[in-house]
């Protein structure tokens, strides 16, 4: 699985609508990303940025994301992360505007990597400001929402970010959907929680 084709599914899907949003892998020295202001359709392996984990560009033609901090500061926090998907996905990204996180109302928020997937302190699109807010919303977890802004989801490899990032959009959906009608969630404990992970853990679930 390439990042161009995780670009291009995520953008069919309207989770990167108007170039928004970036996709990245962990390669030798730094990370290769989407490049800024490219339409998703249109990139080539060529059009691909390298970039050092502290913003030299190793290689490519064009500027990377805004965003390349983002990803730079996570990959450094983050060892065991081998690639970052970030979206705007639709109803994920209404939930983050208000600022608000999604608590564990359906045993899936713990594919997160927790029992809650947090929604940042806000930043500024592309600043170290954003970066380090992101840091810390998804320390011990695996995805967090940007505040008025959109999703961050991280894996070992490129197709388990894109899987936790669709289903962070998923989640988020069924969340505002039971608000919308008035209901009240019902939150798992704790405990539950910690046999969700138990057991998706057996099943490889959180790789």
């Amino acid at each position: 699985m390439s990042v161009i084709e995780t670009a291009r599914r995520l953008d069919a899907l309207g989770f990167m609508p108007s170039k928004s949003g970036n996709v990245s892998i962990r390669i030798e020295g730094g990370f290769r990303i989407t490049p800024s202001s490219l339409p998703y359709a249109a990139l080539t392996e060529a059009d691909l940025v390298d970039v050092a984990l502290d913003g030299t560009v190793l290689a490519g033609r064009h500027r990377p994301s805004s965003e390349w901090r983002l990803h730079a500061e996570i990959y450094a926090a983050r060892p065991a992360a081998g690639a970052i998907v970030h979206t705007h996905s639709p109803r994920a990204t209404a939930l983050s505007c208000a600022r608000r996180g999604l608590p564990a109302f359906h045993y899936m928020i713990a594919l997160g990597g927790g029992d809650d997937i947090r929604c940042s302190a806000y930043a500024s699109f592309g600043t170290a400001e954003l970066a380090m807010t992101a840091v810390a919303a998804l320390e011990g977890r695996r995805a967090c929402l940007l505040a008025n802004h959109g999703v961050v989801a991280l894996g070992s490899t490129l197709a388990a970010a894109e899987t936790l990032a669709r289903e962070v959009e998923n989640l988020a959906s069924a969340y505002l959907d039971l608000l919308a009608a008035g209901l009240a969630p019902v939150l798992l404990t704790a405990e539950e929680m910690l046999a969700v992970t138990a057991q998706f853990g057996g099943y490889g679930r959180l790789a």
